[in-house]
């Protein structure tokens, strides 16, 4: 049997319905991003529609990659906070071109392949403390949240507070506290793809009460990504500035530590890390689908592609292969055809996202020991200042900047690596000459 040798579907004790079922699962738990993807990077000027496309065909050669390739049973796709930082950060605070910013994306994914095919990638991973990767991801958590708030109206600017409750007579602002609030009943009750129904009834009450327009059509042909495809390539000449090499190296280093970290969690949940070595089995063919999968999304024309922690869910009903992967990659194959659904998922529908995601990236803020003030202080202001910035890129590095500092003013600076000081420079000359 064809599927037997691919997976070892008997040697890992599950079977073809069980991964289907996985498969189902996971698609359902992180399709959310279908709809909030092109919204993101849709405000940066690039076509929803193109991008709705780009994002499909990233999840589909991620998956395919992860499946086929390392027999992992994680799905990928362009992760959340990453599209955040892309958006919000580089295209509107910093005015770069969405074209040159997918250039960006596109050479961190090919720094993430080489560093994948080299034996520093496990060095590299453990020359950056525990405690910082936990704060910038739960940072990226609060940033995204404070984001789906914003978009939303719920938080508006303020000239005296700087920001302040919106105005709660608004029907699209109720709209979306309504979504939020049953998104968070439903991710609370363990519902399977909790949030993407949470955005589905959202969308629903909406067009009841015509606060959303109804769609022209359910099913249609799979929109053109021909304005945003290659643009990676063709702009890669652009890359001409230290501020690009900010922008790469933020990709890069948030990339590297969502796919490796997302890959342990859940090579832990399905039994496939090794019990007297502590290695997570054919990890390096796992790593290397997501940096290919990374670099083949921005030729496509979409922010960085990670792995997704929503695929624990698949885990948890059974799969155990990267045959639940491919079957993920099917199911977004067949979610193209649904284009003209987008119409009707505005700021509001995705607000209940941005927010439950960013309350579950907060959770890594329970790994970093509080009790230590030379770590308290980098991984706190790691966080505040991404939040208070609202630049993803300007909190890690304020973060990076303490950690040695606080460090060796504890005498414990033999414990700061090589990489820590250089990260620490480069960002402060980035302070002094760019930002």
């Amino acid at each position: 049997m064809i599927l037997e040798q691919l997976f070892h579907l008997r040697e890992n004790r599950t079977s073809v319905r069980r991964e289907l079922i996985g498969g189902l699962t996971t698609f359902l738990a992180m399709s959310y991003i279908l709809a909030v993807n092109p919204e993101l990077l849709g405000s940066t000027g690039m076509s929803k529609t193109a991008v709705f496309t780009a994002t499909i065909l990233a999840a589909i050669v991620g998956c395919l990659l992860m499946g086929l390739v390392a027999n992992f049973p994680v799905a990928l796709a362009p992760g959340m906070g990453l599209n955040a930082f892309f958006t919000y950060t580089v295209v509107q605070e910093w005015h770069i071109p969405w074209q040159t910013a997918l250039a960006g994306v596109f050479v961190a994914g090919i720094l993430f392949i080489l560093l994948t095919l080299s034996k520093l990638r496990d060095k590299l991973i453990n020359l950056i403390p525990s405690a910082l990767k936990y704060a910038v991801s739960a940072g990226i958590g609060l940033f995204i949240a404070f984001s789906g708030l914003q978009t939303s109206g719920i938080i508006v600017a303020n000239k005296s507070n700087a920001v302040a409750l919106g105005n709660l007579h608004s029907p699209t602002v109720l709209l979306a506290i309504f979504g939020i609030i049953v998104g968070i009943m439903l991710v609370t009750a363990n519902v399977t793809g909790g949030i993407f129904w949470g955005m589905f009834i959202t969308a629903a009450v909406g067009m009841i009460f015509g606060i959303i327009p109804l769609p022209t059509g359910i099913i249609s042909g799979v929109p053109s990504v021909q304005p945003i495809f290659g643009q990676a390539v063709t702009h890669l000449g652009n890359i001409n500035s230290f501020q690009m090499i900010i922008v790469i190296l933020t990709f890069f280093i948030i990339g590297l530590f969502d796919t490796s970290g997302t890959l342990v969690g859940v090579a832990t949940e399905a039994g496939m890390v090794d019990k007297e070595s502590g290695e997570v089995k054919g990890v390096g063919k796992a790593l290397f689908s997501g940096a290919l999968a990374t670099t083949l999304g921005a030729v496509f024309g979409t922010s960085p592609t990670t792995a997704y922690v929503e695929s624990t869910s698949g885990v948890a009903v059974g799969a155990r292969t990267g045959l639940s992967s491919v079957f993920v990659a099917l199911l977004f194959a067949i979610a193209a055809f649904f284009s003209p659904i987008l119409t009707v998922i505005t700021s509001a529908v995705t607000a209940s996202a941005l927010i439950i995601v960013g309350i579950l990236m907060l959770s890594n803020v329970q790994y970093i020991d509080w009790t230590k003030f030379e770590i308290a202080v980098p991984a706190f202001f790691t966080m505040i200042m991404m939040l208070l910035t609202y630049s993803i890129s300007e909190g890690l590095a304020v973060g990076f900047i303490f950690y040695p500092i606080t460090m060796t003013v504890k005498g414990r600076w033999r414990e700061v690596s090589a990489l820590m000081w250089t990260m620490m420079v480069v960002f402060i000359l980035y302070f002094a000459f760019v930002a």
